[in-house]
């Protein structure tokens, strides 16, 4: 269970870090980094999970709400003192891993952390993929100022287990283990340069 901060209190501290990132003269290499970075965070249940989802497209917008996810961790764990597991809030699987690539910008996020005097918090070991819709999370953005969260990214977490059961079906007949983390493809015994239509 989340501990509920002051709603408002979060929201004005989120929004205020977001302005920050946004006003830095870093953001835009930021941004365009984390986006080149798109071949290493093409995954197999977060991001296709999303309905029709399409890399080219979708990377921006993921990259956005990346952005104010993590301004409201970081104000989260400003306004606890440093409280990693209150700050580990529940954040749906799409955006999750359009954090990661955020995340592994590391040079400039360590320059936004000590010119803008925040830390943004991230501990996997902390970790639950459990967001529900209306949770603390989404009442932190709403106060901040954002609205509600776009639906085609923020995926309630029983959506998200029905997508990937049949994305695992999708995989298992192509010879991809469950959540892509194993395959059967036997790639020495396959003739150079052909891409067989059905392996396994």
């Amino acid at each position: 269970m989340m501990t509920m901060l002051d709603v408002q209190q979060v929201g004005d501290r989120a929004r205020q870090i977001h302005e920050a990132i946004t006003n830095h003269p870093q953001y835009g290499r930021l941004t365009t980094s984390s986006m080149k970075y798109s071949p290493c965070w093409a995954t197999y249940t977060g991001f296709p999970t999303i309905s029709k989802w399409d890399l080219d497209t979708d990377n921006e917008p993921l990259l956005h709400e990346a952005l104010r996810v993590l301004a409201i961790k970081a104000a989260v764990f400003e306004l606890t003192g440093g409280d990693e597991v209150t700050a580990e809030l529940l954040v749906p699987d799409p955006v999750d891993e359009m954090i990661h690539a955020v995340l592994a910008q590391f040079t400039v996020m360590t320059t936004l952390q000590a010119d803008l005097g925040v830390q943004f918090p991230h501990a996997t070991e902390l970790e639950k993929f459990t967001y529900t819709l209306g949770c603390p999370t989404d009442q932190y953005y709403a106060a901040a100022g954002w609205g509600v969260p776009p639906q085609r990214y923020w995926l309630d977490s029983t959506v998200v287990e029905q997508r990937l059961a049949v994305l695992n079906q999708l995989y298992e007949s192509v010879g991809i283990g469950v959540d892509g983390r194993s395959h059967n493809i036997d790639f020495d015994t396959l003739p150079a340069g052909t891409t067989p239509a059905r392996v396994g």
